[in-house]
């Protein structure tokens, strides 16, 4: 039989304790109450629980400093924080200095009751493994799915930031879906508003204010009707900078102030206008680099990387190679109409093999075009592209223009646009991209009349 997970709640009201230690009775937690820090800290020490829940505001020691001794002591125990007096700042602050979430009161008992439930099942999939067990669970998140420990603990980040962010800063390498954590971080936000995207790399310097903010009839030569930019488009929910390391220093600033003020002034206009957005920001660059070169504002940098989260390579993700290549197959088997059963154990051990330089993109764009390719019920390694099989001299590179995978992607949009009958909107949503890179990968091909 498995031994009962400890859970420890620090309160000064004992009202609060005795609602909370009732509310979370469960036959495999064992609660202790403490009504000062000191005495939940001692609790701490001597039964090295896997669950605290404290409130914020206490005398002599508030939640913050509980947080950051339990944090010393194991940082693998998982800290709820509670408090009447919520605020953004607070509750990023606590999700970085290690909280699982951060709770307002009065609590809302059945999330609590499920934020526990979540806690305890991920703790004891994690004791599993040290134990261990099977290393073979697959998790779906908002759209993505893993098996590796780097991309659970990835998800969870998400799901404790999620609820309280103001901006967000993604960094990654190209390809390892930065796009898909960010929509992660919209679907489980508080926002009820749109999720935007703005590619940075795609816009024209000349447009990027207009893009961002909008602009008013006679604002310049051609603009013959007022445009909402993006920023108001995004109002009440959240608006995702893709490669934002690509965003000219001139509208560094007006965006700075946008995020600061939530407050926009469309180009011609001089009637500012509130708005209420949330800002993800993403890239593959090196923005600390950027920053002592003078090619990104260091105000900027701070006030998007209040919140960092970092995407893993896929060579960095243990066990998922096999995992996606099996679900794009089974994809692309339905889109084109293929009988493909699966991939072959010699084809596994080659996809495994090969390093993934363009990251799950590249997985899914090889995988995608094998499925073209096969004749049998299987994907085998002649339906490969050579570069992925070892012992192919000839490596091309990823950003070259002649090689196999910018050939297949062009392939992609294509086909993409040519199902959606030149309907830009449709094809973009079924690559899973924004419209503005739709349209930049077809400027790129040459398939933008």
């Amino acid at each position: 039989m498995t031994n009962p997970l400890q859970l420890v709640v620090i309160d000064d009201h004992p009202g609060s304790l005795e609602l909370l230690s009732t509310a979370l009775k469960r036959h495999d937690l064992v609660i202790r109450t403490a009504s000062t820090p000191l005495e939940g800290l001692e609790a701490v020490r001597s039964l090295r629980p896997r669950l605290v829940l404290t409130d914020l505001m206490m005398p002599g020691m508030n939640g913050l400093e509980v947080l950051q001794e339990i944090m010393r002591f194991d940082p693998s125990i998982d800290v709820l924080l509670m408090t009447g007096h919520y605020t953004t700042e607070t509750a990023v602050e606590a999700i970085r200095k290690g909280a699982a979430d951060y709770l307002q009161k009065p609590v809302n008992i059945a999330h609590l009751r499920q934020r526990v439930a979540e806690l305890i099942s991920a703790a004891q999939r994690r004791s599993g493994r040290l134990q261990g067990a099977s290393n073979s669970a697959d998790l779906e998140f908002e759209g993505m799915i893993a098996r590796s420990d780097v991309m659970w603990e990835l998800f969870a980040k998400i799901d404790r930031i999620a609820p309280h962010f103001r901006s967000v800063l993604v960094l990654g390498p190209t390809g390892a879906g930065k796009d898909l954590v960010a929509r992660a971080l919209h679907q489980r936000s508080r926002s009820r508003g749109k999720f935007v995207v703005l590619n940075c790399s795609a816009v024209m310097e000349t447009l990027f204010e207009s893009e961002m903010f909008g602009h008013v009839r006679g604002a310049f030569t051609g603009a013959d009707r007022d445009k909402t930019g993006l920023f108001e488009l995004a109002n009440g929910g959240t608006l995702f900078l893709d490669e934002v390391g690509d965003m000219p220093l001139s509208t560094q600033a007006k965006l700075l102030r946008a995020i600061q003020n939530q407050e926009i002034l469309p180009v011609g206009s001089l009637v500012p206008k509130p708005v209420n957005v949330r800002v993800i920001a993403a890239t593959h660059r090196d923005l600390r680099a950027a920053v002592k070169e003078g090619k990104f504002r260091e105000d900027l940098f701070y006030r998007l990387s209040m919140v960092e989260l970092d995407v893993p390579s896929l060579a960095q993700r243990e066990g998922d190679v096999t995992l996606l290549a099996k679900h794009f197959a089974a994809k692309f088997a339905g889109e084109y109409a293929k009988e493909i059963q699966g991939i072959a154990p010699r084809t596994v051990a080659v996809l495994e093999a090969y390093h993934w330089p363009g990251n799950v993109r590249e997985l899914e764009h090889v995988i995608g075009r094998a499925c073209m390719l096969a004749e049998g019920s299987q994907i085998d390694v002649q339906d490969l592209p050579a570069h992925v099989v070892p012992g192919n001299p000839v490596e091309p590179t990823r950003e070259g223009p002649d090689s196999p995978l910018i050939e297949q992607e062009r392939r992609l949009v294509q086909e993409a646009l040519s199902k959606a009958a030149g309907n830009q909107s449709e094809a973009a949503r079924a690559l899973g991209i924004g419209r503005d890179a739709l349209r930049y990968k077809m400027k790129k091909f040459g398939l933008l009349v």
